[in-house]
């Protein structure tokens, strides 16, 4: 069996809140393989998103440990963290993140101008044919419809060929029609890049096309269930 890609080892996560210290996770520990689509479900406030969060190192766990790709998150600055996650990573929010003052294509270009690949907009337009915006790359978020930003999101998060792509919520923001051709894009550059794709979701839907489901309540790992054979 394959070395996991993702390996959360009994970690823990608590935030400050109002009223103290709020306990978010609890003792989770989870291997994900390498290409395996991972749903996490659950109902709201199960801890799924944050769960996600630690898998990128954009939340930084209490205690336990998180590796990917053999490399411990947890032991990472903010630095090495924001080049980890350039460099191997590809995240898309239900809420678009995209930059308002850049047209598509710079939206999509600029990570990759940042991890200095010289081809930054060659990418960016090449992959943002592939999600169906090929004449709309030179208009701005305003511009858009909801899916198609989310669309864009799914180019950036795809172009830099991340090893790992993290996706919360993507369908939560969308209607029925967009929903469903942003699931099947969502799958479609996870066929074509070959990444591991983990997911937070509500809809049981998307849930069904991933080769295993992880349900959270209350912080902690309340069952699983292999949908399928990973490929």
């Amino acid at each position: 069996m394959a070395d996991p890609i993702l390996s959360l080892a009994d970690v823990t996560l608590t935030l400050a809140g109002n009223a103290g210290p709020v306990e978010i996770l609890h003792g989770i520990t989870l291997d994900v393989t390498p290409g395996e689509t991972l749903g996490l479900i659950g109902p709201s406030g199960s801890g799924k998103s944050s769960l996600l969060m630690l898998m990128g190192g954009l939340e930084r766990a209490s205690s336990g440990r998180v590796t990917a790709l053999g490399h411990d998150l947890t032991a990472m600055n903010e630095d090495q963290l924001a080049r980890f996650r350039r460099d191997h990573m590809g995240v898309v929010f239900q809420s678009f993140h995209l930059i308002p003052t850049m047209t598509a294509l710079e939206n999509v270009a600029t990570p990759l101008e940042l991890a200095g690949h010289r081809d930054a907009f060659d990418r960016a337009a090449e992959e943002l044919r592939t999600v169906g915006l090929g004449a709309r790359m030179d208009h701005y978020p305003n511009q858009m419809s909801g899916g198609e930003q989310q669309r864009v999101a799914l180019a950036r998060a795809a172009a830099p060929r991340p090893h790992i792509l993290l996706a919360d919520e993507p369908t939560g923001n969308l209607d029925g029609a967009n929903g469903a051709a942003i699931m099947d894009l969502l799958f479609g550059l996870r066929d074509r890049h070959g990444a591991t794709l983990v997911l937070v979701t509500h809809a049981a839907d998307l849930a069904a096309r991933c080769d295993r489901v992880v349900r959270l309540a209350d912080g902690r790992i309340a069952g699983e269930e292999a949908r399928r054979a990973a490929e």
